[in-house]
């Protein structure tokens, strides 16, 4: 099961209390205080793994919380600090606060249907980043801290200071070099297969791709280039129609987008409609992802009608335009070039 935005309340450890204890030995049996601190309670840290590829763990353990630090002890000896609580998350993960800092409620807030307006609090986007999402309390001090000349036995302490929490919104955003953008049965799935290292599902049905897919193209020199998919997109995506529209947010990140049209019309669509309306849903989804560089890959080129329709597409488009097919592998190797070329 892919998930990409989770809820979670986060909660840092409570520091230690302080000890309050007095020195007793042979020779001094009314020696002063010496009661230690508490520990440091346990910081709740984000950390980006790259084995991680969504936000499923989460989703089932959507409590999050450290360990408090240990009591103060007897002879000036501070408590153990708590050990960090780590998080894992996958790379393109986007953290917004959900609660006002300080909230402990651990019933979970409704699930916002965007992250419009919700305070940002981190971005993590690099494989090994972490970040101190909740920091731990401060450990409360002893009844050392507390003696005067004129208070020679104090019984005052402190207790441990509580940790910050908070509940917060986890959102993914996969981080790749291209996009695939395209229909249902465009080829999208045959064209990530047949450049890439990737297998993703491959049949004759809409919606074979249910989730997205982040594969790497890789060079003869060892260079490679990431490259994403995601389901198939339909008219009115950007209003929630299908399933491209909670997906559209995995290919933000892209700096190239490469929109796939089966030029052959084998679904019974025009190739210069569907081209059309791809762009359309991408605007209306968002204005500055429709200005990204794009090239164009007119697939299935090795169906009848494909050379036809390719001619009266170029007559109305004049833009890059790559023929391919993903079947055969016409084509292929200079789209790759072309990718490189691009993105570098």
């Amino acid at each position: 099961m892919f998930v990409d935005r989770v809820r979670i309340v986060a909660r840092a450890g409570k520091g230690g209390r302080g000890m309050v204890s007095f020195l007793r030995e042979l020779h001094r049996p009314n020696g002063g205080p010496n009661g230690g601190d508490g520990g440091r309670g346990g910081d709740v840290i984000l950390k980006v793994d790259q084995h991680l590829n969504n936000l499923y763990h989460l989703n089932l353990s959507p409590h999050q919380f450290a360990k408090s630090g240990e009591l103060g002890g007897s002879k000036d000896c501070t408590g153990k600090n708590a050990d960090r609580y780590i998080i894992k998350v996958p790379q393109g993960t986007l953290v917004h606060r959900l609660s006002e800092p300080g909230d402990d409620r651990t019933t979970l807030l409704p699930m916002p249907t965007h992250s419009d307006g919700l305070e940002l609090v981190c971005d993590l986007t690099t494989i090994g980043e972490e970040f101190v999402l909740c920091q731990g309390g401060k450990g409360g001090r002893g009844n050392r801290h507390f003696k005067s000349s004129t208070h020679q036995v104090p019984r005052e302490f402190e207790d441990g200071h509580p940790g910050e929490c908070g509940q917060f919104l986890l959102e993914l955003k996969s981080i790749a070099d291209t996009g695939l953008v395209g229909f249902p049965n465009a080829g999208k799935s045959s064209l990530l297969k047949s450049i890439s290292n990737a297998e993703p599902k491959i049949a004759s049905y809409p919606f074979t791709t249910m989730s997205p897919y982040v594969a790497m193209i890789e060079y003869p020199d060892y260079k490679q280039l990431s490259i994403a998919d995601i389901p198939g997109i339909i008219e009115g995506a950007h209003e929630g129609k299908g399933l491209g529209f909670e997906f559209l947010q995995h290919i933000e990140r892209c700096r190239l987008l490469l929109f796939v049209i089966d030029m052959a019309g084998s679904e019974g669509r025009e190739p210069l409609e569907d081209y059309a309306l791809l762009r359309t849903e991408v605007k209306l989804y968002r204005e500055d992802l429709s200005k990204r560089p794009f090239i164009i890959i007119a697939n299935k080129m090795d169906l009848p009608n494909a050379a036809e329709n390719l001619k009266i597409f170029k007559r109305k488009v004049r833009k890059k335009i790559i023929p391919i097919s993903a079947q055969t592998g016409e084509g292929i190797e200079e789209l790759k070039v072309l990718l490189r070329e691009s993105i570098e």
